[in-house]
């Protein structure tokens, strides 16, 4: 009499929440002593606040947790305290250039503004409440692609809101807000969390066409020219983007994602080179034809040639940070033209130094890593492309902040993520965080483990072998 015994063999992967709490725990430690290090240094004493803040910031990162524990178990380990550092060193900033602009307010015998600091914890309580939505919401990424096109439009329309009479808004030159009320937003941030997952659920679709060969032109197979389509669809909206809202940086985000995932989803190297020769012949036609573009350029080609200009302060502070930076609270960040928003990471740099600066490069760096390695383990060809197409929505926009900040390419004036001044932008941050989340949980989930087997099943096959 024989027994058959079993063997199954199944791992289960870790869920990592732990890892993460003790990471969250690690941010929020950094992130509320660099707001008392500048309490300290300018004021000479602890903020009175510091209670406020910390426990602000540490409740809604708990609230954060605690939903990836329950609703999203497997989600990646190491975007939720990335994402929460840069939030916590933003506002601390923030805080910082209230203190500067209050003593120099006072010096000339006028008020103070109000702090920005708190209105950014309180959109920062916005963006987390987004982020819960979102991952209680969507339960499947995959079901998202039901909405391709839906979003597509919905996309548009964010895009095109500013320009509607009574609704837009110009705000610091740009008119690319809209108004209600009291409260103003900027509709291209939820914009391109739209158009990145109608260009994911258009590739999906319409891949294997725009994969097929065309002529060959030193040694590169070009797309063929009926395939053209999609690409100046893309070119020619971004050019309007530029035209009519004098958004120079939106323009370059939308038209370089869908160029990125066009190029992942048909691995042609051949869409990169015409993408390449519209970008250089769009640039230039706007350089000739727009006033706006043409300063920005130009600017940027001599930032000396102008007294007291945003990109010469900007890049006198940083200088003057040199290595290791004044020290939090020792500089004076506040003498650049908008240095909590569009120059931050200039005020970074005066006061933290290059090694601070790297060191903030680094965080968003390993948020662009997890968000790729997130595609990279995902199982279906949706979520790969979404993945990819949000973690390089960051990638773009920091590439373009800090080069435009440093001189290394034109000033564009897109909000650093998480930490410029700006509720729109941070809400739609932590969106993309959310997603990226849900997209991992998906792809680190264990699979239906398979039914077991016998060792007397396996045996008999091997002897009909």
């Amino acid at each position: 009499m024989s027994i058959a015994s079993t063997s199954v063999i199944q791992i289960i992967p870790r869920t990592r929440r732990g890892v993460e709490l003790l990471l969250l725990v690690i941010a929020i430690a950094v992130s509320v002593g660099a707001y008392v290090n500048i309490g300290i240094t300018v004021q000479n004493s602890v903020p009175a606040s510091t209670g406020y803040y910390a426990a602000g910031i540490g409740l809604l990162a708990l609230i954060a947790h605690l939903v990836l524990r329950y609703r999203a178990p497997y989600a990646d380990p190491v975007l939720l305290p990335c994402a929460v550092l840069l939030n916590g060193l933003g506002v601390a900033m923030i805080h910082r250039i209230d203190l500067g602009l209050a003593i120099v307010a006072e010096a000339r015998g006028k008020m103070p503004k109000a702090a920005a600091a708190s209105q950014q914890i309180t959109w920062t309580a916005v963006g987390i409440v987004l982020f819960v939505v979102v991952i209680l919401v969507v339960r499947d990424h995959r079901r998202l692609q039901a909405f391709t096109y839906t979003l597509g439009l919905g996309g548009l329309v964010l895009l095109v809101l500013p320009l509607v009479p009574g609704l837009g808004a110009n705000v610091n030159g740009a008119p690319i807000w809209i108004r209600i009320g009291k409260m103003s937003f900027q509709p291209g941030e939820f914009a391109k969390v739209a158009l990145v997952i109608f260009f994911a659920g258009y590739l999906v679709v319409k891949r294997d066409v725009l994969t097929l060969a065309g002529r060959r032109f030193l040694g590169l197979d070009l797309p063929r020219a009926r395939d053209l389509g999609p690409i100046l669809i893309a070119w020619l909206a971004s050019l309007g983007v530029l035209v009519f809202e004098s958004d120079l940086g939106s323009s370059l985000l939308f038209f370089g994602l869908f160029l990125f995932l066009l190029y992942v989803a048909t691995e042609r190297a051949g869409w990169l080179i015409i993408g390449g020769v519209l970008f250089v012949g769009g640039a230039y036609f706007a350089y000739m034809t727009f006033g706006h573009v043409h300063r920005r350029i130009t600017d940027w080609l001599d930032p000396w040639a102008i007294d007291g200009g945003q990109i010469k302060l900007g890049l006198m502070g940083q200088a003057w940070g040199g290595v290791l930076g004044r020290g939090l609270g020792q500089g004076h960040p506040e003498a650049t033209m908008y240095a909590n928003s569009d120059m931050i990471i200039s005020s970074f740099a005066e006061e933290l130094g290059l090694t601070g600066l790297i060191a903030i490069l680094l965080i968003f760096t390993l948020i662009i890593e997890r968000g790729l390695r997130t595609a990279l383990g995902c199982r279906d060809i949706f979520g790969k492309l979404v993945a990819t197409g949000l973690a390089m929505s960051f990638a773009l926009q920091v590439f373009v902040i800090v080069g435009g900040v440093t001189g290394l390419i034109p000033l564009t004036g897109l909000a650093t993520p998480f930490m410029a001044l700006g509720g729109t932008s941070l809400v739609a941050n932590w969106a993309i965080i959310a997603l990226l989340l849900r997209i991992s949980d998906q792809a680190r989930r264990p699979q239906t483990p398979a039914a077991p087997v016998s060792d007397e099943t396996i045996a008999m096959a091997v002897q009909k072998q």
